[in-house]
C-alpha cells in the first residue's frame, strides 16, 4: 500500500466546543430535530456515493501507481457530497418539484459511504501486495534473482480480485464495533480528519456557514474545470511513448532533468502539496535531493567497482537494488518506530484512563451558564451516539462468521496461504485493529501498512520457498484490510457524534460503502490495467510499491545474500537514521520538531524520482504565501482549490483510458533535446 498522509492538523478536543458567548448556537444544536437512523440513509445518497465513489477510487489508483502517496480526501468527500446533492435538490426546486431537506446526517452518510469505497482502492493493496504478485513485477526483478519463482505469479483478475476483497474487507468493520463507545465517548480520541470533515459539514448545515459553503462549492467547481482542461490540453502533447509532453518538460534544465528534477505541470500532484502539511511536502524534496542530488550519483560513480557497470536501469544487482532497499529501510524503520511508539502510547493511556477512573469525585462542582450549555451539547451528542445501538451479538457473530467464509475460501485463491495461517490471523487481528484505531485517534496516522508488512515478513519465512511470495503478500492484504477498514470505521464515528448522525446509519452506511468498494474498486483498476502499462519502471504508472512489497517477500524467504556491495551497509545507517531522526521528532520541542522531517515522507523519492516532490513543493510554495497574504482565505478554500485540482485530473483518467483502449493516440509528440553543437 501507499503512504497515505493525513492531511488535517492536530485538533484538540477544546476546539469541538462552543467559543463564549455562542449560547445561541448550543441551544440550537440543543433543540435540533434528529432523524431517525434509517431517514439519514437515502437513495439520492447513495446515488452520489456511488459516483463520489468511483472517483475517488480513480484518483486513489492514480495515485497509487504514480507515486503511492495519498492524501486524506475526507474534507473533500464531505464538501463534494454536499456540492453533488445541493446542486440536485436546488435543480429540482426550480422545476417545481418538493424535494426532502438535505441534513448534515445525510451529508455524514455520504461521506463515510464514500471514504468506505475509496479505502478499499487504497488498502485492497492495487498498488501495492495484489500487483507485486503479477508476471511483470516478477519479470521486472528477474527470473535469476534468488527466491524469485515463476511459480510465485498470479495475474490481476477482476472476479478473483472482487472474491477476495468480498472476504476479507468487512471484518474490520465488526471487529470493533463493540469498542465504539470506549473509543469515542471514554477515551475521548480526537482523530483529526473525522473531526475536521464533522466540523466542515456542521459549517455547512448553519445558517451562518451556509455563505461560506456556497462560496467553497464554487472555488471547487472552477479549478476542477480548470484541472480538466489542463489535462485534455496536456494529452495532445504527449504523444507516443513515454519521452513526451508536459510530462517531461525540462523545467530546471536537461542535465536536472536526467535526474528526474522537473516540473511536470500535474494538477494532482500540486493538489497533493496544497493539501498536506507543509512538513510532509518539504519532507518529500529534501528526500528527492538526498537521493537523486547526491546519493544515486555517488553510487553511480562506484559502477564497475560495487556492482557491474554492465547491468539495465532495472537490475537488483546494480544501482536500482540500492533505490530499492533503501527505501525499504527508511520505510521499515519509520513504520517499526510509530508502531512502537503508538503501542507504548496506548498503553500508557489505557493506564492512565483506568487511574482516572478509580478516583473520580464524588460530587462534581457547580458549573457557570456557558459550562452547563457545553456539558448540554456533549449530553445530547451522547444520547445521540448511544441511541440505535449495535447488539454486542451481532458483532461477534457477524466477525465469525465472515472469519469462518474467510478462512474457507482464500485459501481457494491462494493456495500457498494455508487455512491455519488465515484463522491465526484473525485471532489476534481485533488486539492489532485496537492498536491501530487508537494510534489513528491520537496522531492521525494510520500505520495500516506497517502492520501488513509485519504479516508478510512473518508468513513468508514461515512457508518459506515453496510459495512464501504469495502467502505473504496474501497475509499482507488480509491484516491491512482488517487494521484498515477498522480504523476507518472508528474515525466516521467520530464524524457521526460530531454531527449528531446515527451510529447504526454510520455502520450501516460502512457496510454498504464497503460493498460499493469491493466492486468499484477492482472494476477502476481494471481500467487502468486495461488501458496504461502498469508496471512499466520508465512510464506514468510504475507502480512504485509493487516492487517493493515483492522484494520484502523474497527477503522474507532468502535474506540479504545476493544484494549489491555496500548496500545492506547504506540499508543499516538509513534504518538508524530513520529511528534517530523520529526520535529527535519526539524529544524535541514543538519549535523545534515541526522543521524536523519526516522520514516516511522522505522515502517515497528514493525510488519513484524528485519530479512529483517538485510539484508537491510548488503546491506547498503556493499554500505558503497565501497563508501569508490572507490566512483566512487560505484556511476557507485552500481544501477546495486543492480538491478541485485533484478531481478535474481523476476525471480525465476516465476519457484518457478510453481513448488508450480505442487506440486513439495523441496527435503531437513534444519533445526536448541538447542543441546541436555550432
Amino acid at each position: 500500500m501507499g503512504t497515505e498522509i493525513p492531511t488535517s492538523p492536530e485538533i484538540s478536543e477544546a476546539l469541538l466546543l462552543p467559543e463564549p458567548n455562542k449560547t445561541a448556537t448550543v441551544i440550537l444544536d440543543q433543540d435540533e430535530h434528529v432523524p431517525e437512523w434509517k431517514e439519514q440513509i437515502t437513495i439520492r445518497g447513495l446515488v452520489v456515493s456511488a459516483l463520489l465513489g468511483t472517483l475517488f477510487c480513480i484518483i486513489t489508483h492514480k495515485l497509487n501507481l504514480t507515486v503511492g502517496i495519498i492524501p486524506s480526501l475526507n474534507v473533500a468527500a464531505g464538501l463534494l457530497g454536499f456540492f453533488f446533492v445541493k446542486s440536485w435538490t436546488g435543480f429540482l426546486s426550480k422545476l417545481g418539484f418538493t424535494v426532502k431537506p438535505f441534513t448534515k446526517q445525510e451529508n455524514t452518510v455520504i461521506q463515510t459511504c464514500v471514504v468506505a469505497c475509496y479505502g478499499l482502492a487504497f488498502s485492497g493493496g492495487f498498488g501495492s501486495y495484489l500487483i507485486a504478485m503479477d508476471e511483470k513485477t516478477y519479470k521486472l526483478i528477474g527470473a535469476d534473482y534468488p527466491g524469485n519463482h515463476a511459480e510465485d505469479v498470479i495475474n490481476p483478475g477482476l472476479w478473483w480480485m472482487v472474491g477476495f476483497l468480498f472476504v476479507v474487507s468487512f471484518l474490520g468493520l465488526f471487529s470493533l464495533v463493540p469498542l465504539r463507545k470506549v473509543m469515542v465517548l471514554d477515551y475521548k480520541l480526537t482523530y483529526p480528519s473525522g473531526t475536521a470533515t464533522a466540523m466542515l459539514i456542521n459549517s455547512f448545515h448553519t445558517n451562518t456557514g451556509a455563505e461560506l459553503a456556497a462560496n467553497q462549492v464554487k472555488c471547487l467547481g472552477k479549478y476542477l474545470s480548470l484541472s480538466l482542461v489542463w489535462s485534455c490540453f496536456k494529452w495532445f502533447f504527449s504523444g507516443v511513448g513515454d519521452a513526451c509532453g508536459f510530462d517531461n518538460f525540462p523545467t530546471l534544465g536537461l542535465t536536472l532533468f536526467k535526474n528526474t528534477f522537473y516540473f511536470d505541470f500535474s494538477p494532482t500532484y500540486v493538489g497533493c502539496g496544497l493539501i498536506c502539511p507543509h512538513i510532509v511536502n518539504c519532507s518529500v524534496l529534501l528526500g528527492a535531493i538526498i537521493s537523486w542530488g547526491f546519493l544515486w550519483p555517488f553510487v553511480s560513480q562506484h559502477a564497475g567497482d560495487w556492482y557491474p557497470a554492465d547491468l539495465g536501469s532495472n537490475d537488483f544487482k546494480g544501482l536500482y537494488g540500492y533505490k530499492v532497499f533503501i527505501a525499504i529501510a527508511i520505510i521499515l524503520g519509520d513504520g517499526l518506530y510509530n508502531l512502537v511508539k503508538i503501542i507504548a502510547v496506548t498503553v500508557k493511556e489505557l493506564c492512565s484512563n483506568s487511574s482516572r477512573h478509580l478516583n473520580l469525585p464524588v460530587v462534581a462542582n457547580v458549573v457557570d451558564d456557558e459550562a452547563s450549555e457545553i456539558l448540554l451539547v456533549k449530553k445530547k451528542r451522547d444520547e445521540v451516539f448511544l441511541k440505535d445501538r449495535i447488539p454486542l451479538g451481532f458483532a461477534v457473530s457477524g466477525y465469525v462468521g465472515l472469519a469462518a467464509i474467510s478462512t474457507a475460501t482464500i485459501p481457494l485463491i491462494f493456495p500457498p496461504l494455508k487455512w491455519y495461517f488465515v484463522l491465526c490471523s484473525y485471532f489476534i487481528a481485533p488486539a492489532l485493529a485496537f492498536c491501530n484505531s487508537y494510534g489513528t485517534g491520537l496522531t492521525d496516522w494510520s500505520l495500516a501498512s506497517t502492520y501488513g508488512k509485519i504479516g508478510l515478513f512473518i508468513i513468508a519465512s514461515v512457508v518459506g520457498t515453496d510459495g512464501g511470495v504469495i502467502a505473504g503478500l496474501a497475509a499482507c492484504g488480509v491484516m491491512m484490510s482488517i487494521v484498515s477498514t477498522a480504523a476507518d470505521l472508528m474515525q466516521d464515528f467520530k464524524t457521526g457524534y460530531l454531527t449528531l448522525s446515527s451510529a447504526k446509519s454510520m455502520f450501516v452506511s460502512q457496510l454498504v460503502g464497503t460493498a460499493m468498494g469491493c466492486i468499484i474498486a477492482p472494476l477502476t483498476f481494471y481500467l487502468f490495467w486495461s488501458a496504461f502499462d502498469i508496471g512499466d519502471p520508465n512510464g506514468p504508472y510504475k507502480a512504485p510499491y509493487a516492487v517493493i512489497f515483492r522484494e520484502m517477500a523474497i527477503l522474507g524467504i532468502e535474506g540479504f545474500a545476493e544484494l549489491p556491495k555496500h548496500c545492506l551497509a547504506l540499508c543499516y545507517g538509513f534504518f538508524v537514521a530513520a529511528l534517530i531522526v523520529n526520535l529527535l521528532r519526539d524529544i524535541t520541542p514543538p519549535k523545534i520538531s515541526q522543521f524536523i522531517p519526516i522520514p516516511m515522507a522522505m522515502a517515497v523519492p528514493f525510488y519513484i524520482g524528485a519530479y512529483f516532490a517538485i510539484d508537491m513543493f510548488v503546491g506547498t510554495v503556493i499554500l505558503f504565501v497565501w497563508e501569508r497574504i490572507n490566512r483566512k482565505d487560505a484556511d476557507d478554500y485552500a481544501g477546495a482549490v486543492a480538491s478541485g485540482l485533484i478531481c478535474g485530473d481523476g476525471i480525465w483518467t476516465i476519457p484518457s483510458a478510453i481513448l488508450s483502449i480505442l487506440r486513439i493516440n495523441p496527435p503531437i509528440c513534444m519533445y526536448f533535446k541538447p542543441a546541436l553543437a555550432s
